[in-house]
């Protein structure tokens, strides 16, 4: 008996901590330059329903660029955690940030706490090391956390594996279409669902995914290119050159994003660009966003999703990359790359095993030498590759089970 009522208590205990019905959405402004870095809360504000993840709740998937936790300020039971990267992060390691100081827009979706609580974030260098940490309070009755109205954008499933509360919620985002081309718009975010769940693990785990798109219009069709002095008025302001990169496709509206996205039902965001230029980006859990049309479009938006929901890294490597990302004494967080500082951590096993295919392949994470791979090719090095190789297949699923799955 006494077993059955501890068993019972437990249950209880979980369900409580699961059954969060409300969002709390915080946005921050990071700043900061190449040698220094600042996190600054702008406002929190709240909409009806959680649709995050209800098991795992107190762990980070991977360790990240960065981390955000929760904890209840009574007891310091932490509430929520999750990890993520940020293009401020990325713009650090630029040159531009040599001599330039610059801000970010970050958004974050956090069950809304019963009690008090406390939010940290920290931020991690290129060696790991934390750079910043900023730690406020959030007070459920604070009058000032505003309750927001649920998004009236058009929005229709394309495709729907369950309850949202019990599946990893997909928004898959229009920028540059026109009132006039949103039949286009669900053409190609059904093209690219269709894409995704062509892939292995995704294929197989389909149905703890839905995917809902969003016709949010803009007032010109296409995407501004700056190099060619062509700026378009857009829903989402997201243009090519991100870092001077020709191919380089971001948005900096992160609030206006998640304005548009108000209420709905996600947790992951997938942004459709109206255009055949060819380009993108994936920034692990904050969006992907990719070209629609040009020929290249279907691999390369599996290939960016792989980075903002998988936490994987680029394998292919530049020549003559002279400032590296990775360094020979710091493992990667990212499973599908390393530098062999601590090899048993990531594929060991798979060679062990002789898992076909796995092995160590020198260039990886834009370095030619000192980090490797564990395939010739894969969809994180190429668009012509068939698939994800076993090691990013693998590091897909466990994602995928941890966002699902009470482990």
């Amino acid at each position: 008996m006494r077993n059955l009522l501890l068993l019972v208590a437990l249950c209880l205990s979980f369900v409580k901590a699961s059954a969060f019905d409300r969002t709390l959405r915080v946005d921050y402004i990071f700043s900061g330059n190449s040698n220094s870095a600042q996190i600054s809360l702008s406002r929190m504000s709240t909409t009806d329903g959680w649709y995050g993840r209800s098991v795992n709740m107190d762990k980070v998937p991977v360790k990240g660029n960065g981390q955000i936790k929760m904890v209840d300020a009574a007891s310091g039971k932490i509430l929520y955690a999750n990890s993520f990267s940020t293009l401020f992060q990325e713009w650090q390691a630029t040159p531009e940030a040599k001599s330039v100081t610059k801000a970010f827009e970050n958004t974050f979706l956090l069950p809304m706490p019963d009690a008090p609580a406390t939010v940290e974030i920290t931020l991690f260098n290129l060696r790991g090391d934390i750079s910043c940490r900023y730690t406020h309070p959030v007070n459920p009755d604070d009058i000032l956390i505003a309750h927001r109205a649920k998004s009236d954008v058009e929005c229709r499933y394309l495709y729907k594996g369950g309850d949202p509360k019990d599946c990893i919620d997909v928004v898959i985002i229009a920028e540059g279409y026109t009132e006039q081309e949103k039949d286009l718009f669900y053409c190609d975010a059904a093209d690219a669902i269709t894409a995704i769940q062509n892939h292995e693990p995704f294929g197989t785990l389909r149905a703890k995914f839905n995917f809902l798109a969003v016709a949010s219009t803009s007032g010109e069709s296409g995407i501004s290119v700056p190099r060619e002095n062509d700026w378009r008025n857009t829903a989402l302001n997201s243009h090519f050159d991100t870092f001077y990169m020709d191919r380089y496709l971001t948005t900096l509206d992160i609030f206006n994003l998640h304005d548009i996205l108000e209420g709905l039902p996600y947790e992951h965001i997938i942004i459709l660009a109206n255009t055949d230029t060819y380009g993108g980006g994936g920034i692990y859990n904050s969006y992907t966003l990719t070209t629609a049309h040009h020929p290249k479009f279907l691999p390369v938006v599996v290939h960016e999703f792989g980075h903002s929901f998988g936490a994987l890294a680029d394998e292919y490597a530049y020549a003559g990359e002279e400032d590296p990302y990775y360094f020979k004494d710091v493992e990667p967080w990212e499973k599908n790359i390393t530098t062999q500082f601590d090899f048993r951590s990531k594929w060991q096993d798979m060679i062990d095993a002789e898992v076909p295919g796995v092995g160590l392949v020198e260039g990886a994470g834009y370095q030619a030498k000192g980090v490797w791979r564990s395939a010739e090719d894969c969809r994180m090095r190429t668009n012509e590759a068939r698939g994800f190789c076993p090691v990013c297949q693998g590091a897909i699923e466990e994602m995928i089970l941890f966002y699902t799955d009470n482990q």
